[in-house]
């Protein structure tokens, strides 16, 4: 029980300032499942006649569904620096995905190694060169959370470097299943290529192995302190390999090639969702942990009811909007729908600030915190727009506020669209609208001279 001298100290350590770099509540153990090129629409409540994602459902019924979520940069490796850094990956010179060997990029070995520090894209116009690992520098919301008490598990897909750089250097206690490729060779044993990663795995699934890691994790856990699990799937990323029982499931409902397989590793995916969320009820502590749900990435095929995807014009809602869901037991309202335009810049303030810390003592931090809106269900009023970048074709940038969106090209045309009317982006309203597309594109340019990017401009 507390003495009246315990809480006048406390009180004073608020009033003096230590608020920010302390808890002043419980601090919830976090789960992050962060999926590869998961569509905004590829779960059952959003089509159920494809789809087979009870648990998914589950979960965006209990919490937070955030209807326009981006990732600042849709690919593998720049997604994953921004949502560890809370920096946008232009500012990061990972704006493409790091290739870890290829005919293409003789730099790697057979092993995704390499000691040069950057590479090129043979078809990128703007011949940006991209790091090849993040670079241990930059603060990762590991180490953040580790300052705060917090112990770190990595499941998974990196994606950012090969062995110097792995996850149990950026501030992780221990990684699992993790390696220095983006993909596997396939779902069912041997998974990779040219890697020990579950070298000795015979029988089981992926998808079910990384699961049986991150359930045993939760059940096992025996310290006082709290603890991060960030279980980064390989699923749904190609090749389309889905479980076999799974598959002939799907091929019964009329589903046909990659077409089943991919809605079995959906599937798949959705039992581990399930399975997770069952050992946290198991362990006792499902309401003190937060599951936070979202992918990398717009899905290989159709995205309706949007335009584009992972192949093709990826800077459209189609490849850019993904699922994210925020469950936060006791706190997120149930069931809310929100519809504030957020990135995947805010992850990094967000989780310090559920840990008790403060996010303004971190540099050069591109996003912000979304507790208030987690908490409110208030719309979030950002301070300026959103700013997608890539550097593989044409089309290179994109700018949100509000209603409109603005595409860039590097050989300089504009498109803009109003996405409140447009969802599918078909209208394209640029010459309707020259002040609109004046403006943003003005924004774009001193967005582009922050980032330290506007010798690769299509706009300057």
């Amino acid at each position: 029980m507390k003495t009246k001298t315990t809480i006048l100290l406390s009180l004073l350590l608020v009033a003096a300032g230590y608020a920010g770099s302390r808890p002043v509540e419980p601090q919830p153990n976090i789960v992050l499942l962060f999926v590869d090129d998961w569509g905004w629409a590829d779960m059952g409540c959003r089509q159920p006649d494809v789809f087979e994602t009870p648990n998914i459902d589950k979960l965006v019924g209990e919490g937070v569904d955030f209807r326009q979520a981006y990732i600042a940069c849709p690919t593998c490796s720049p997604s994953r620096s921004t949502l560890v850094t809370g920096k946008h990956p232009a500012r990061l010179e990972i704006v493409r995905h790091i290739p870890t060997g290829s005919r293409q990029h003789p730099e790697f070995d057979q092993f995704g190694r390499t000691e040069q520090e950057y590479s090129l894209w043979e078809k990128d116009p703007a011949q940006f060169p991209v790091k090849n690992w993040l670079p241990l520098e930059h603060t990762t919301y590991a180490e953040a959370l580790k300052e705060l008490g917090y112990y770190n598990l990595f499941v998974g897909k990196w994606h950012l470097g090969h062995e110097p750089y792995h996850p149990d250097k950026q501030g992780w206690d221990k990684q699992i299943g993790t390696g220095n490729f983006g993909h596997p060779h396939g779902y069912n044993p041997p998974y990779f290529k040219n890697s020990d990663v579950y070298k000795d795995e015979k029988e089981q699934y992926l998808t079910d192995k990384l699961t049986d890691e991150t359930v045993e994790f939760i059940e096992g856990y025996d310290k006082e302190q709290p603890f991060m699990v960030s279980l980064w799937y390989y699923t749904v990323h190609g090749p389309f390999d889905g479980r076999a029982d799974y598959v002939e499931h799907f091929k019964a409902k009329g589903l046909e090639g990659p077409y089943a397989h991919y809605a079995a590793m959906v599937k798949s995916l959705d039992e581990s969702v399930g399975r997770v969320r069952q050992a946290l009820e198991k362990k006792g502590i499902a309401d003190e942990t937060i599951i936070i749900l979202l992918s990398d990435q717009g899905g290989a095929f159709d995205n309706p009811p949007f335009h584009g995807g992972k192949k093709s014009d990826t800077l459209y809602e189609g490849g850019a909007r993904v699922p994210f869901v925020f469950n936060w037991p006791g706190v997120a309202q149930p069931g809310a729908v929100n519809h504030s335009i957020v990135q995947s810049t805010d992850l990094f303030p967000t989780l310090v600030e559920i840990a008790g810390g403060d996010p303004s003592k971190f540099n050069d931090l591109d996003g912000i915190s979304l507790v208030g809106t987690i908490r409110n269900n208030s719309e979030l009023k950002r301070p300026e727009p959103i700013v997608g970048y890539r550097a593989y074709e044409d089309l290179y940038a994109s700018v949100r506020e509000g209603d409109w969106k603005l595409l860039a090209y590097r050989s300089g045309a504009l498109k803009l669209y109003n996405i409140a009317q447009d969802k599918g982006e078909t209208n394209d309203v640029a010459q309707a609208n020259p002040e609109k597309v004046a403006e943003l594109k003005a924004f774009l340019v001193g967005w582009e001279k922050e980032m330290g990017v506007e010798k690769y401009s299509g706009v300057q």
